[in-house]
């Protein structure tokens, strides 16, 4: 499962996120492109099929220059052309939206990352990030409605509903009484503070002073009255959001085992972290959004593909430019200064006022010259903690053919041992299956199906091995062998492995060639008092980054938020109020 809510911002501006990144690309398939590209070569996309223009977009110069298009570096392109800024963005490959695009094989139309959403359609100041990027660029995203996801436990099966009263139906069959009464204590402490955890749209965040007339002069009401809402214990409660969820956890005294392991899970699908490591505003907006009457879960009609093109169309709608197959091999820099880049090519593209990297911190550095950075930065990326990579697997089958129960549902979590933790390799498999909610993703009568392990597939294990070597595939047999098992467990016994059209495993060694991602991580493991992500600015002046390397981190609204920010700074703040105006935050 891939969650994708609305991240809260903390009267600090601390923000988060839900949703993994993901890449599957293992065999590039001939695609269809209406993007326009370095190279002359014609191809097919499941992103989109209007006419390729076969050459460099204008002039090779712009007014910033995005490196990577990443759902960041596509929200903050994006954002810049509304800005009525002159904006290039360079993508190495041959699809837009990174971690998030899709890819179609034989007529299946996979995701390679984003597959649980939540508050696409949202509008308003507490809006999904995302959501809110495309209301400024006037860009809607139809989605289907859904409630409800597998679980797979130690305890049993089980079909999990969001909603105010569900799940205690499910903790009292498979938990106990004592489960409920420890889960309502919980609600009933960490509900009253989401009003604070929800009190600043992301949108109107940026990364300078005119923060304070864009956000926090903008927002003092509604802030204040959240506080006063609360009352003085909720106020004093509130200054917990900014430290680990654990430290809730173990004031109210929990203590069954499954109320703390479900609180692990839920914090590990959320920030790639368990409860001791995860921002208490996190999981208290999480908790605002899935336990509250009439709340709902989204999928985008026609996958995760859908959000990248939506904002291209808006990218390019506002006279912005992307350009595919035009890989980044350095930054420029001249008198200290960010004031390019230079192509594999060795064509040299120009930013009149700044290069912004959608890339991640290491492999920003990797596009450096030495010295540009001082060393207590470099040490600094160097030494900062990663996640781990990540196993998939990618199946295209007949559902009538392996005897596939109709009521399927989109969504499966596999725990196999709560003992050895939820962040242990081998032992959670998440497992989407898109077409129960938009069947044109799969060929009539048919399912596409992404399982995937996150984040906690050891990169040492692959590390140097060559992609086309026996111990290579052996290794990639041993290691899917979980992801196979999960599935055979949610689809049934009618489910035979051999009779799948379509069968992809994906590696830490597909993320690092396809994502150009260092050691193919999943990205930063800063836990909640223990460290904050970086801004968006660098030692280099004009030179700046979004992306999940950045504030507020992983996840898809997360980056969205990067990508915003980042764009908020690079105008000046009546600009940046008068967008605000304009979609009514």
């Amino acid at each position: 499962m891939i969650l994708s809510l609305s991240p809260p911002m903390a009267s600090s501006f601390c923000g988060w996120t839900l949703q993994l990144p993901f890449l599957s690309n293992f065999r590039r398939p001939t695609v269809r492109s209406r993007f326009i590209r370095a190279s002359s070569s014609s191809s097919t996309s499941s992103n989109g099929n209007l006419p390729i223009k076969k050459s460099f977009p204008g002039e090779p110069e712009a007014d910033v220059v995005v490196i990577g298009s990443g759902i960041g570096g596509l929200c903050c392109g994006a954002l810049l052309a509304r800005y009525n800024q002159d904006v290039l963005v360079l993508e190495s490959h041959d699809l837009p939206g990174g971690a998030a695009h899709s890819f179609e094989i034989k007529g299946y139309k996979f995701d390679s990352g984003p597959s649980l959403f939540s508050g696409l359609q949202s509008r308003g100041p507490q809006a999904n990030p995302l959501a809110q990027v495309l209301d400024a660029l006037g860009e809607s995203l139809p989605c289907a409605k859904y409630d409800s996801w597998m679980v797979y436990l130690p305890e049993g099966d089980f079909l999990s509903r969001i909603g105010p009263t569900d799940f205690f139906k499910d903790l009292e069959k498979y938990a106990g009484p004592n489960a409920v009464q420890e889960w309502e204590k919980l609600l009933g402490a960490i509900l009253p503070l989401s009003s604070a955890a929800m009190a600043l749209p992301p949108l109107s965040i940026r990364g300078d002073l005119g923060v304070l007339s864009t956000a926090a002069a903008r927002y003092a009401p509604s802030l204040l009255k959240s506080f006063i809402k609360m009352g003085p214990q909720g106020a004093l409660g509130a200054t917990k959001l900014l430290r680990p969820f654990l430290e809730i956890v173990d004031s109210l005294e929990l203590k069954d085992p499954f109320i703390r392991n479900w609180i692990d899970l839920l914090a590990f699908l959320l920030a790639g972290v368990k409860s001791d490591g995860i921002l208490s505003a996190e999981m208290i907006y999480m908790f605002a959004e899935w336990y509250k009457p009439g709340c709902t879960l989204e999928y985008p009609i026609d996958g995760s593909g859908a959000v990248v093109e939506a904002l291209v169309r808006g990218l390019e709608k506002f006279g912005g430019r992307l350009s595919l197959k035009s890989h980044v091999e350095n930054i420029v820099i001249e008198n200290g200064k960010a004031v390019g880049v230079k192509l594999r090519n060795g064509q040299f593209v120009r930013a009149r006022k700044a290069v912004v990297s959608n890339a991640s911190m290491w492999d920003t550095l990797k596009l450096l010259p030495p010295g540009a950075l001082p060393d207590s930065y470099v040490t600094g990326v160097n030494t900062t903690p990663q996640c781990e990579s990540f196993m998939h697997l990618h199946l295209g089958f007949d559902a009538k053919e392996q005897g596939i129960a109709d009521d399927l549902e989109i969504h499966h979590i596999v725990v196999n041992d709560w003992d050895r933790g939820v962040d242990a390799d081998q032992n959670v498999v998440l497992i989407s299956v898109p077409s129960v909610l938009s069947p044109n993703l799969a060929p009539p009568g048919k399912h596409v199906l992404h399982a995937y392990m996150p984040g906690t597939e050891p990169f040492s294990l692959w590390e140097g091995l060559d992609r086309k070597s026996a111990e290579y595939k052996d290794l990639k047999s041993q290691r899917s062998e979980v992801m196979w098992k999960a599935v055979e467990r949610a689809l049934g016994p009618g489910f035979k492995r051999e009779k799948c059209e379509v069968s992809l495993v994906g590696t830490p060694l597909t993320h690092q060639r396809f994502l150009r991602r260092n050691r193919g991580t999943y990205g930063p493991a800063i836990e909640a008092g223990k460290g904050t992500f970086p801004g968006h600015s660098t030692p280099i002046p004009q030179l700046m980054c979004c992306g999940d390397s950045t504030f507020p981190g992983i996840g898809v609204p997360a980056v969205a938020a990067s990508g915003a920010i980042v764009a908020n700074s690079l105008v000046t703040v009546s600009k940046h109020s008068e967008l605000l105006d304009a979609i009514g935050l």
